[in-house]
């Protein structure tokens, strides 16, 4: 009999950011503040790990609220017609490095899916102060927003665009255990 352990994600040590080219010179960076995920693995073993995982695109922050209005239309993400971003994941592979794997799953935007590559260091298993037990996670991955038709731009005088089509995607995760379900 397997046990699967559910984890959740601790929002207070959390971030779920990403990072676009501005005026070609620069990166931009936006968060999500609204996000969840149902997480299960087998025992502590997270190469079992099941996850899925939800954005609410409204939530988007850059510090620049035109600019958040902006992304949030149709020009970006449309949020009026598409309220979450979702990812689904259940393949995890080791990579050469120490605590280094690819988590490969399935990223919808706009109501578009494609498969997707994330890099993942995990920092390991540990109990807080509190007894709790913490997971660590680190995950970067690289997308082109145009596959989720994210496509508005403009040309620079000087040549070049305004908005770069790479989107880097950059989360710290810090997840509780919270249940453990014999099954």
């Amino acid at each position: 009999m397997a046990t699967k352990t559910k984890w959740v994600i601790d929002h207070s040590h959390s971030e779920i950011a990403f990072k676009v080219k501005h005026l070609m010179i620069v990166n931009v960076k936006g968060v999500f503040t609204e996000y969840n995920a149902s997480i299960y693995t087998t025992g502590d073993d997270f190469m079992t790990a099941e996850v899925d995982f939800w954005i609410n695109p409204d939530s988007l922050k850059t510090n620049d609220e035109k600019r958040d209005t902006h992304l949030r239309s149709a020009d970006f993400f449309d949020v009026q017609h598409h309220k979450e971003i979702t990812f689904t994941s259940n393949t995890i592979e080791k990579t050469d490095g120490d605590d280094s794997y690819e988590l490969w799953g399935d990223l919808t935007i706009k109501g578009i899916t494609k498969k997707i590559k994330l890099d993942v260091v995990f920092g390991g298993v540990i109990k807080d102060p509190w007894g709790s037990e913490k997971a660590g996670i680190t995950i970067n991955g690289k997308i082109n927003r145009k596959d989720w038709e994210l496509n508005w731009n403009t040309t620079l005088e000087a040549g070049g665009v305004l908005v770069g089509d790479t989107v880097n995607i950059n989360c710290e995760v810090e997840l509780q255990k919270q249940e453990e379900i014999t099954g």
